[in-house]
C-alpha cells in the first residue's frame, strides 16, 4: 500500500497542472502545417503543456479557461527593428511602472510582440527596462538590443532628438576603435551588433569603410553576436556584404533597383533583410513629400522586398517604431503582401525566421508541445485578411497574459 502511494505521488507531481487554456480558436501553429480548428491550447507556467482537439483533451477543473471560439492564434510575433528610444523608455530605471505599461502597451504589447530586437538605444537603460519586464514588474515584451550603434557620424535625421534628451551617440574612426566599441557593447551585455555603413548627413551618405566594417563584424562574431546593418546606398550594402554582416535593418532607399543578380549575392552572404516598409511612408509624410512621390518612393521599396522575397531570401518583420511613432503595423502587413509575400510567409517573417536566426527555435516561433508559451490571440482570420494580424485580441508572453484588447 505504502508502494502504491508512493507510485501515486510520483505520478501525479509528474502532471502538467495547467495554468491557462485556450479553447475553440482556428490555430495556425506555424508556416508550414495545417490549422487546427476548435483548437485547444493548454499551458502551464510559462510551456505550451498541450495542442489539440477539445474532443481528445482533458481541461483540468483548476484552470483558467479563455474561450477563443472565433479567433485565430498564433505564436508571439517578433519585431526584429524597434528602437527602446522614446521619451516614455529613455528613463526605464526610474520610471513608474504604470507608465512603462501605457508605453509598451502602444508601441508593442498591443501589436502582438513577445519579443523584439532593439537595433539602437542606450544599452543600459534598454536593459534597466529588460530587468524590469522580466522581474514581472512591468508588462512587456523580452528584449534583444545591440545598444548603441556604431557608425562614423551620427545619421543627421537623429541628431536634435538625441541632443534634446542627452543620448551620446560614440564615433569611431578606426577598425581598431570599432573593435574596441564592439568588445565594450559585449561586456555590457549587448545582444548584437548594429553597424550604420551607410549613415546619412543629407545631401551626402557617410559610408562605413570595409576594413571597418569587417572589423567590427570579425569581433561581433567572435562572441557569436548578429551584426546589423544600416546601408541607405549601394556602397553601404556592398560593405555589409564585403563585411560578413548578418541582417540588413531596413532596404535601401538610395540604392539602384535590385536586380536577380544582386539578390543572389545577398542570399549567397545569408543575409536576411528586415524591410520596414512603413517607415518610408512615415519619412515621405514627415518631409511633406506629395502623394506621387511617396507613392513611387514606397513602390520601389516594396520592389526591392519583392525581389528578395521571390527569390526565397530570409525576410524578418520590423517596423523600426520607437524611431517612428506609427505603432499600428496594419500597413506593413499591407505593403508586404503588396511585395508578393504570401500569408505563410508574412507569418514566418514573425515568428519561425526570427526564432532560427537568432537561435531558438527550439523554444520559440511555434505552438507546439514544450515550446515557450509565447502566443497572439486575433479577432480575425490573417490567411483572408492579412491586416487581421494587426487586430489583437489577447497576447501572452511566457504563459502570462500581458494584453488584452
Amino acid at each position: 500500500m505504502r508502494a502504491a502511494l508512493a507510485l501515486l505521488f510520483i505520478y501525479a507531481g509528474s502532471l502538467p497542472a495547467a495554468d491557462l487554456v485556450l479553447t475553440g480558436a482556428t490555430l495556425y501553429g506555424a508556416p508550414d502545417v495545417p490549422p487546427i480548428t476548435g483548437a485547444v491550447i493548454i499551458i502551464h507556467g510559462t510551456q505550451i503543456a498541450d495542442v489539440g482537439l477539445r474532443a481528445s483533451m482533458r481541461i483540468p477543473n483548476d484552470a483558467q479557461v479563455v474561450d477563443c471560439s472565433g479567433n485565430f492564434v498564433t505564436a508571439g510575433f517578433w519585431n526584429s527593428h524597434v528602437h527602446i528610444l522614446t521619451p516614455g523608455l529613455l528613463r526605464a530605471r526610474d520610471a513608474s511602472a504604470t507608465d512603462l505599461d501605457r508605453e509598451l502597451d502602444s508601441m508593442l504589447n498591443r501589436w502582438g510582440f513577445t519579443t523584439v530586437f532593439d537595433v539602437a538605444s542606450v544599452l543600459e537603460n534598454t536593459l534597466a527596462l529588460r530587468s524590469r519586464i522580466e522581474s514581472g514588474e512591468v508588462r512587456g515584451p523580452r528584449i534583444l538590443s545591440v545598444g548603441e550603434p556604431i557608425l562614423t557620424e551620427v545619421p543627421i535625421y537623429v541628431r536634435d532628438y538625441l541632443t534634446a534628451n542627452h543620448v551620446s551617440m560614440p564615433v569611431v574612426t578606426t577598425p581598431e576603435e570599432a573593435v574596441a566599441r564592439v568588445a565594450a557593447l559585449v561586456r555590457g551585455g549587448a545582444d548584437g551588433i548594429k553597424l550604420f555603413t551607410g549613415s546619412l548627413q543629407g545631401a551626402r551618405v557617410a559610408n562605413m569603410p570595409l576594413a571597418m566594417v569587417q572589423a567590427a563584424t570579425g569581433e561581433a562574431h567572435r562572441h557569436h553576436l548578429p551584426v546589423f546593418a544600416h546601408p541607405q546606398n549601394l556602397a553601404g550594402l556592398e560593405s555589409a556584404i564585403d563585411g560578413g554582416v548578418d541582417i540588413l535593418a531596413h532596404t535601401a532607399p538610395d540604392s539602384p533597383p535590385w536586380t536577380s543578380e544582386f539578390v543572389a549575392r545577398l542570399k549567397s552572404a545569408h543575409m536576411a533583410l528586415i524591410p520596414t516598409l512603413t517607415l518610408f511612408d512615415f519619412e515621405a509624410r514627415k518631409g511633406a513629400a506629395s502623394d506621387s512621390d511617396r507613392d513611387a518612393w514606397i513602390a520601389k521599396m516594396v520592389a526591392e522586398l519583392r525581389a528578395f522575397s521571390q527569390a526565397g531570401g530570409e525576410v524578418l518583420f520590423g517596423t523600426d517604431v520607437g524611431y517612428t511613432d506609427h505603432f499600428d503595423t496594419a500597413l506593413e502587413f499591407t505593403l508586404m503582401a503588396r511585395a508578393g509575400m504570401s500569408f505563410k510567409q508574412i507569418l514566418a517573417s514573425l515568428t519561425t525566421a526570427p526564432a532560427k536566426r537568432f537561435g531558438v527555435s527550439d523554444r520559440k516561433g511555434r505552438v507546439v508541445r514544450g515550446m515557450d508559451a509565447d502566443l497572439v490571440v486575433l479577432d480575425g482570420d490573417p490567411a483572408k485578411d492579412i491586416t487581421a494580424l494587426s487586430r489583437v485580441r489577447l497576447v501572452i508572453r511566457a504563459g502570462k497574459i500581458v494584453y488584452r484588447s
